[in-house]
């Protein structure tokens, strides 16, 4: 359901509250938004399977049908830093695009880098940003932990039990909420546990908080 303000323009950016992250489209007029969504499920269904989709198909269809309950809102809020195409161009653009099957990275090439992309001709993402800072941040304390377990393990110190490696709270920084909390035995964890998993895992999580 839009805000009583939501009057869209063609061209403008549609922001769609979903659980955990935002959907992006983009309004063409008489109702429609241009958007990406993974070929296989509804717009609704987005959520759960274009997470981990490798490409995308762009559709055309009508807002409300995109939006279903959720809130939403155009938000043009690169205009500050980008100068938008004529209208026209925009939606010319966006037309061509229909129909078509596109690379997918929920970091690098979202939801909102398509739609960006159309409006000022540069793909740009907050929400993939924000999500790529919290992957590094993992990546950082994870590699930091196995370090000091490895080295606890070899120097021959009992690690059963130890409350620094009984459980690594994975935060998003965007949401303030705990995503996830990952338990491991630290008795085994420098035999059985590698920084690249842990890395992954990040990954996985993260982009449940990105379209």
């Amino acid at each position: 359901m839009g805000q009583d303000n939501c009057k869209p323009q063609p061209g403008d950016l549609i922001e769609i509250d979903r659980t955990g992250y935002q959907h992006w489209a983009l309004y063409v007029g008489d109702g429609y938004v241009i958007h990406v969504t993974d070929e296989g499920a509804t717009s609704l269904t987005l959520s759960s399977s274009s997470i981990r989709a490798t490409t995308a198909k762009v559709k055309k269809q009508l807002l409300k049908d995109v939006v279903g309950n959720d809130n939403w809102r155009v938000n043009n809020k690169y205009d500050h830093y980008y100068t938008p195409f004529p209208v026209k161009k925009i939606i010319q653009h966006a037309e061509q695009w229909v129909g078509r099957v596109v690379p997918y990275d929920v970091l690098n090439k979202n939801c909102e880098h398509f739609v960006t992309m159309l409006r000022y001709g540069e793909g740009v993402s907050d929400q993939g940003k924000k999500a790529l800072q919290n992957l590094n941040s993992i990546s950082s304390a994870v590699s930091a932990g196995i370090g000091a377990a490895s080295f606890i393990a070899v120097a021959g110190i009992p690690v059963v039990g130890l409350p620094l490696m009984a459980c690594v709270p994975f935060v998003a920084a965007g949401g303030g909420g705990l995503l996830a909390s990952i338990g491991f035995a630290s008795s085994n964890i420098a035999h059985s546990l590698t920084s690249a998993k842990f890395e992954k895992a990040g990954k996985d999580i993260l982009e449940q908080s990105c379209c």
